[in-house]
């Protein structure tokens, strides 16, 4: 077992980027480190041990790396959420507000079906934005939303505050 520490030790700060005054949760090292790797998908799989999960949803893009990885390892499908114009078929999308604007996430109409058990996963929660228009796009699909795991959460940007009250399991807060 690795220690509790060493996917916090990894996680480079970026000061400035991707604009000044931000400070940038780099996660590559983590990424390319074979034994991290396996580590933070392991602690992503276990926010959900013991129970059934259908389909393991990611978000755009990090999120997919570990959402594909958990849902290999739980037996469970994989869903990617995109930015506008990435799915090739038939799509429910919902906009969201970022810092400066707006953005569009889609999902495949044919998802999810109702009921069916989901574990929806990011690489980081911030604001809380992407994720929440994600969960608006499961609950409309019927999807029963398990849990929302995370790598990284800032909890000082308070975003599971826009999460509906969803079970929210970060690895590391910051």
């Amino acid at each position: 077992m690795a220690k509790p520490d060493i996917l916090r030790n990894a996680v480079r700060d970026v000061v400035d980027f991707p604009k000044p005054g931000v400070v940038f949760k780099d996660i590559t090292p983590i990424l390319a480190n074979n034994v991290l790797l396996h580590e933070s998908i392991k602690r992503l799989c276990a926010t959900v041990e013991g129970q059934k999960i259908d389909k393991v949803v990611g978000i755009d893009a990090r999120g997919f790396i570990f959402a594909a990885a958990v849902a290999d390892r739980l037996h469970a499908g994989f869903v990617p959420v995109r930015k506008k114009g990435k799915l090739p078929w038939k799509t429910r999308q919902t906009a969201y507000s970022l810092e400066y604007g707006e953005a569009i996430v889609e999902l495949h109409e044919d998802a999810v079906t109702p009921g069916e058990k989901v574990l929806l996963i990011d690489d980081l929660l911030a604001t809380g934005g992407t994720a929440a228009a994600a969960v608006k796009l499961l609950d409309e699909l019927g999807a029963d939303l398990v849990a929302i795991s995370v790598l990284i959460e800032l909890t000082f940007l308070h975003g599971r505050d826009l999460l509906g009250g969803h079970k929210v399991h970060s690895i590391l807060t910051y």
